[in-house]
């Protein structure tokens, strides 16, 4: 199947299927600390930050989903429109679609269109990287839209049970290594829901690679997605391998904090599972500088429109607001400093991967902030 329909088919799935992972993004173990005398006003709570040389009002993004369809398009411009009348940041999905068929450039393009002066991120997969893709490609995928930066997303989990599946990732990282130095905006390299670990961090962290979205596991599960497709194509052999598979992944709690022990001085967003301000209080608390969303977005956008996915934003951002006011913080950078408990499982995890808790939860979140790197513009 060609790049546009399987796109079409991504969408279709989304929003009619049951494709999030059954585990948690265990970010229900981190407990923020609650403060009875927060000595602070909710309103006077900043939540502004600095992310790719562009102020945000809030530390949320919406991360990567769709493009290469005319309905593709019609999203892309509703969620770029809501994501400007709230000072977001935005990802745009896969660009393969449009650097294949330039015809399809434009359901990428109305998200700058659309969006005007935002945060956007462009988008394209490992696997061209070794096949072919290179400098050139990258710079035509950043062109497209005008792009801040650039994401490069490995999804080998997708991949391995795709029924089009590129499935050879040998020499990704050396060619991630190239970009990075080669490039004119910052790369981010991002999982596609079921995490970044500590030692692929630390590898691409050695490449050059400072900017990572995590999405963890406990969220989308693009394996179930692509069960769905094979059943639907009739390959029971696939399906049921990729069911198997369905809650493969590292969660977003302990993908944080394992990209942010690998990478001190990244900026990091924590996507995956994240379903309100809550959660992204958590994931920032716990040490990432941002936090990222995008199934739900798209399911706002299905229920009703631009003004579905405004009223979901909206609505995090004040969930995100009430969270570092209860947490006696007065900005997300104080929240980073707010004492939090770690529960099990996710301690357990943690413990057994050789984290150092003790540090990690005295001194690592507020001290591995240097404050330039998430501004960088390149």
């Amino acid at each position: 199947m060609s790049t546009p329909p399987r796109k079409l088919d991504h969408i279709r799935i989304a929003l009619d299927s049951p494709v999030e992972h059954e585990a948690s993004t265990l970010l229900d173990n981190v407990v923020l600390g609650h403060a009875a005398l927060p000595e602070a006003s909710l309103e006077d709570v900043r939540l502004d930050t600095w992310f790719l040389g562009k102020r945000l009002s809030a530390p949320i993004m919406v991360t990567g989903m769709t493009g290469g369809h005319e309905v593709a398009a019609k999203i892309n411009c509703a969620i770029a429109e809501a994501v400007a009348e709230h000072g977001l940041a935005m990802g745009v999905g896969s660009q393969r679609a449009a650097i294949e068929h330039p015809e399809l450039a434009y359901s990428f393009r109305v998200a700058r269109e659309c969006g005007g002066d935002i945060v956007l991120v462009a988008n394209i997969g490992a696997p061209q990287l070794v096949k072919g893709y290179g400098l050139e490609e990258a710079v035509k995928a950043v062109e497209m839209i005008d792009a801040d930066a650039l994401a490069v997303h490995l999804n080998a989990s997708q991949e391995a049970f795709q029924p089009e599946g590129d499935t050879d990732f040998r020499g990704v990282l050396r060619a991630v290594e190239r970009l990075a130095a080669e490039l004119p905006v910052p790369l981010i390299v991002k999982e596609t829901g079921h995490g970044l670990g500590y030692e692929a961090a630390l590898a691409l962290r050695g490449a050059g690679v400072r900017f990572f979205d995590v999405s963890g596991a406990g969220g989308t599960s693009w394996v179930l997605v692509e069960k769905y497709r094979a059943e639907a194509l009739g390959d029971r052999v696939l399906a049921s391998a990729a069911w198997s598979f369905r809650n493969w992944g590292l969660p977003t709690a302990q993908a944080v904090v394992e990209t942010r022990w690998a990478a001190p001085d990244a900026c990091i967003v924590a996507s995956g599972g994240v379903r309100t301000g809550l959660d992204a209080a958590r994931a920032i608390a716990l040490g990432a500088d941002l936090a990222g969303t995008a199934l739900p977005v798209i399911r706002a956008y299905a229920e009703a429109g631009r003004e579905g996915v405004s009223e979901l934003l909206a609505t995090m951002v004040r969930e995100l607001r009430a969270a570092v006011f209860l947490s006696g913080a007065r900005s997300v950078g104080e929240l980073r400093g707010k004492r939090i408990t770690l529960l099990s499982p996710l301690r357990d995890i943690l413990v057994s991967r050789g984290v150092p808790l003790g540090l990690y939860l005295e001194g690592a979140r507020s001290l591995f902030y240097p404050g330039a790197t998430c501004s960088k513009t390149a």
